[in-house]
C-alpha cells in the first residue's frame, strides 16, 4: 500500500515537472555531448601536437647549433615579435611581402566575415581606430545582415518551396507533407552539391597545398560561421589574380549564407512537420494550433492543410 501511495506520488511530481525535467534532460545530454567532443578532439590531436612541438624543438636546437654565435634569448625574442606579427596577418618571408591584408578585394572579403560572423581571424585591425571602427561597423552591420538575410528568404521561400509545393500540389494531388519533404531533400541534395563538393573540387585545383578534404572541410567551416581562420582562400604566395579570387569568393559566401539559411528554414519547417505528424490525431490534441504558433501562417498552411 504505502509503496502505491508512494509510486503515484512520484508519478504526480513527475508530471507536474514535466517541463523541468525535460530541461535538465536537455541541460545533461548537452553537457555530455561537450565532454564527448572535448575527449575526442584531445585523443585525437593531442598525439600530433606533442609530435609537432617535438620536432620544432629539434629545428630550432639545430639552428643554434649551427650558428654559435646567435643565443637563444635573441633568437627567442625574434620568434616572439615574428610570431606576434603573424597573428594580425603581416609574415616576415620574403614570399609573402607582396600579399597585402588591407588592400580593397582583401578589405571587402574581411567585411563580409566580419558581419556573416565568419571571422576567420588571420587578419585582424591593427590600428586603434581600426579597431574601434570594427566595433561599431558589427555592432550596426551585423544585425543588419541578418534583416537582409531573413528579407531575402522570406522571397526566395516564395518562389522556390511555397509556390511549387502549390502547383504540385494542385497538379497531382500529392499531400503538402510529401511535398514539402521530397523538395527539402532535393534542395539538400543541390545545396551540397553546388556549395560543398564542387567549391571544395574547385578549392584544391587552386590552392596549391590544399587537398579535397581540407577544402571540403573550409567550405564547411565557413558557411556554418564556424570560421576557425586555418584554411583562408587566396593566401598562396603564388596566388595568381588573386584580387579577382578574393572578390569571387566573397560573392560566393555571401550567396551560400543565403542558401543555407532557406535550407535551415525549409529544416525548421521539417523538424517540426516530423513531430506533428506522429500523433495520429493531430485535432484532437490540438498539435496543429500549437505548430501555427511557432510559424508564419503561410509557412503553417504549407504543411497542415
Amino acid at each position: 500500500m504505502l509503496q502505491c501511495l508512494s509510486g503515484s506520488s512520484c508519478v504526480r511530481v513527475i508530471e507536474g515537472y514535466r517541463s523541468t525535467w525535460y530541461f535538465l534532460v536537455l541541460v545533461l545530454a548537452y553537457v555530455l555531448y561537450l565532454l564527448f567532443g572535448a575527449l575526442v578532439f584531445s585523443a585525437v590531436e593531442l598525439p600530433y601536437e606533442e609530435q609537432l612541438r617535438q620536432e620544432l624543438w629539434t629545428v630550432k636546437q639545430q639552428f643554434l647549433d649551427d650558428n654559435e654565435c646567435l643565443s637563444e634569448e635573441r633568437l627567442e625574442e625574434f620568434l616572439t615579435r615574428a610570431l606576434e606579427a603573424s597573428n594580425y596577418g603581416v609574415s616576415v618571408l620574403n614570399n609573402a611581402t607582396t600579399n597585402w591584408n588591407w588592400d580593397f578585394t582583401s578589405a571587402l572579403f574581411f567585411a563580409s566575415t566580419v558581419l556573416s560572423t565568419t571571422g576567420y581571424g588571420h587578419t585582424v585591425p591593427l590600428s586603434d581606430g581600426g579597431k574601434a571602427f570594427c566595433i561599431i561597423y558589427s555592432v550596426v552591420g551585423i544585425p543588419f545582415t541578418l534583416l537582409f538575410l531573413t528579407a531575402v528568404v522570406q522571397r526566395i521561400m516564395e518562389f522556390s518551396t511555397r509556390r511549387p509545393v502549390e502547383y504540385l500540389h494542385r497538379r497531382w494531388g500529392i499531400s503538402k507533407p510529401m511535398l514539402a519533404a521530397l523538395h527539402a531533400t532535393l534542395l539538400a541534395i543541390i545545396t551540397i552539391s553546388c556549395f560543398f563538393l564542387i567549391p571544395a573540387i574547385i578549392f584544391s585545383v587552386l590552392e596549391e597545398e590544399w587537398n579535397f578534404l581540407e577544402s571540403f572541410y573550409f567550405c564547411f567551416i565557413s558557411l556554418s560561421t564556424i570560421g576557425l581562420g586555418d584554411y583562408v582562400p587566396g593566401e598562396g604566395y603564388h596566388q595568381r589574380f588573386r584580387e579577382l579570387y578574393k572578390l569571387g569568393i566573397t560573392c560566393k559566401c555571401t550567396v551560400c549564407l543565403i542558401i543555407i539559411a532557406v535550407q535551415r528554414h525549409i529544416l525548421y519547417i521539417l523538424l517540426l512537420l516530423s513531430y506533428i505528424y506522429t500523433c495520429t490525431t493531430v485535432q484532437k490534441f490540438g498539435v496543429g494550433k500549437i505548430f501555427k504558433t511557432f510559424l508564419k501562417e503561410e509557412d503553417a498552411d504549407l504543411v497542415l492543410k
